[in-house]
């Protein structure tokens, strides 16, 4: 693919980039009048058809088979009508030229707020409603994004609205709960990973596919949660890779204690190892009930005063970060990274479904209370 070629009948306009591409480069090119935004896949190759045969085509073919099969459900599953989906901005075209797969998408305004904890409770709340209510709408379906972080959405808001809201962007990792690609063939990033994802990435005889279901994406949703409303991800033992590497080793994530007990409980549920145990969509959007839940608290009198992290501990790059390699493995040794002035929680008071703690009193009026006992069997647990 090169700028000025007519692919399909589409004219790539710019020069092909693979930034934040993964396996794929991609350009914006034009079609009877219409601007779209055109991914080429590096991989699979589509085999010729013809009669020759080996051992070798027919192991490309029916990978090349898997992968048009896994897009083409994902496009008949998500449908732009549906309610809620004019905030997912979904693939128009699927196709193949010689051996390269391609897909188009409408080209969008991709300008996404760089600072969403800048925001004020209300927008903080509506921006993770619109969020939530857009991951809802695939589980539902029984789909999985599979490749949840803040790259995949964009923050944003038009000059006549009062809010910001959440686009969610690229489904080329999404499948069907239970049926991932196999683990070679997966290029999400391992920063927002789930525990189980990981595990099944670096081929964990006890993790098999009908593991990754749809609390892959709730773990993932809770990391963002935690970025957004405090600009930074939970800290963890940095001689993990990623925070699902860190839950893994038996570690706890380690929240700002500035956040309302409400939403701490919610994260710590969102986050756990088990993904059985991890909220429904529908607890996570009820919990957003109130403003109150998504604003930072001020430190109770008393309190401990914000401390750097000790060298066991390290907060998660920022979310801008470049794509890292799915099969990352738990690091040890390596230079530390400089840590950013940030509080530390101190020890969890509560298993996250049980009530909040009696002591200290809460000096916060009209405080809102969550309750995660609707966790359950379905599309969110294998």
């Amino acid at each position: 693919m090169k700028q000025g070629d007519v692919i399909a009948g589409y004219r790539i306009t710019t020069a092909p980039t693979n930034a934040n591409g993964g396996k794929c480069i991609w350009a914006f090119a034009e079609k009877s009048g219409s601007a779209y935004f055109v991914k080429q896949f590096l991989e699979p190759k589509r085999p010729k058809n013809d009669d020759r045969d080996s051992p070798s085509l027919r192991i490309r073919r029916q990978l090349a088979r898997e992968f048009e099969e896994r897009h083409r459900t994902i496009m008949k599953l998500l449908r732009p009508d549906a309610p809620g989906g004019g905030n997912l901005v979904l693939a128009t075209d699927f196709f193949h030229e010689g051996s390269t797969y391609y897909k188009v998408t409408e080209r969008i305004d991709t300008s996404s707020l760089e600072k969403p904890q800048s925001l004020e409770p209300r927008q903080k709340m509506v921006l993770l409603k619109t969020l939530g209510t857009s991951l809802r709408q695939l589980h539902d379906i029984g789909v999985v994004h599979g490749d949840l972080k803040p790259l995949n959405v964009l923050v944003q808001k038009r000059d006549d609205a009062a809010f910001h809201t959440a686009k969610l962007i690229d489904f080329d990792d999404s499948y069907v709960a239970g049926k991932p690609p196999a683990p070679e063939d997966i290029s999400g990033d391992s920063l927002y990973g789930a525990p189980e994802w990981r595990r099944y990435l670096q081929q964990d005889g006890s993790v098999g596919p009908d593991r990754l279901m749809c609390a892959v994406d709730v773990f993932a949703l809770g990391l963002m949660t935690h970025l957004y409303l405090t600009g930074e991800l939970p800290r963890h033992d940095r001689r993990f890779g990623s925070p699902a590497d860190a839950v893994n080793g038996g570690g706890r994530l380690r929240l700002d204690p500035r956040l309302s007990d409400e939403m701490q409980g919610l994260m710590r549920a969102m986050t756990q190892a088990d993904p059985k145990q991890r909220p429904r969509m529908v607890t996570y959007l009820k919990a957003l009930s109130d403003p109150k839940v998504c604003a930072l608290q001020h430190r109770r009198p008393g309190s401990a005063a914000p401390v750097e992290p000790s060298a066991g501990e390290s907060s998660a790059p920022h979310a801008r970060s470049s794509r890292v390699r799915a099969n990352l493995r738990p690091r040890t040794g390596g230079p530390a990274p400089v840590p950013r002035p940030a509080v530390t929680d101190p020890p969890p008071p509560e298993p996250a479904t049980g009530p909040a703690p009696a002591s200290p009193p809460p000096t916060r009026s009209s405080r809102v209370r969550i309750n995660l006992g609707d966790r359950g069997r379905d599309r969110n647990t294998p």
